[in-house]
């Protein structure tokens, strides 16, 4: 199983607007980001949820437009079916956890079985996807995918505040898991992905 540290050791191995070492980066963030909503408590836990939770929708729609069509020509058709199959559960069970809310007796059991499946969906990843991509791209065609995923993620919010009811930019980031990919989405097709 992967680890945050030798994801950012990897990640900064290669530059830092490539598609790879981004992804690797976000899959360390997002190792940290299941660690803090497992140690925090209170108001700070569901803080710590919806930034996870925007990290996850920036991350894997990312992938689904940006990464994956690569993928599929580089590793090939049951690879990237494979693991968008896996992101298609992940976020099922993320809108359980967001119906659940972070104070549910259920959510730790939960939390801690999504926490896993995003932890094997990273690893096939990082075993089976990346390399074939670092291997088959061009150092300049990964860059350009990195950029297109840098550009969405300053464009999606990432430190939501629940104070902040009424404004849009607010409901984007503390709203449901579909409504954050869907604005993600939307904002990678203006780029051009």
């Amino acid at each position: 199983m992967g680890d945050a540290g030798s994801e950012r050791a990897a990640a900064a191995r290669l530059e830092d607007e490539d598609i790879v070492g981004v992804l690797l980066a976000q899959h360390a963030r997002i190792r940290d980001g299941f660690s803090e909503v497992r140690v925090a408590e209170g108001t700070r836990r569901q803080e710590e949820f919806d930034r996870l939770r925007a990290l996850l929708a920036v991350h894997e729609t990312a992938e689904e437009m940006i990464l994956r069509p690569v993928a599929k020509r580089v590793a090939g058709k049951r690879e990237a079916e494979a693991r968008n199959e896996e992101e298609h559960e992940a976020n099922q069970v993320l809108a359980e956890l967001e119906k659940m809310g972070v104070d549910n007796a259920e959510f730790d059991v939960r939390f801690d079985e999504f926490e896993r499946a995003v932890s094997d969906h990273a690893d096939a990843e990082e075993r089976d996807e990346f390399p074939s991509i670092l291997d088959s791209c061009s150092q300049e065609e990964r860059l350009r995918m990195g950029r297109r995923l840098l550009a969405a993620e300053r464009m999606a919010p990432t430190h939501p505040h629940p104070s902040t009811a009424g404004s849009p930019a607010a409901q984007w980031a503390v709203g449901p898991f579909a409504a954050m990919t869907d604005r993600v989405r939307d904002s990678l097709r203006r780029d051009g992905a």
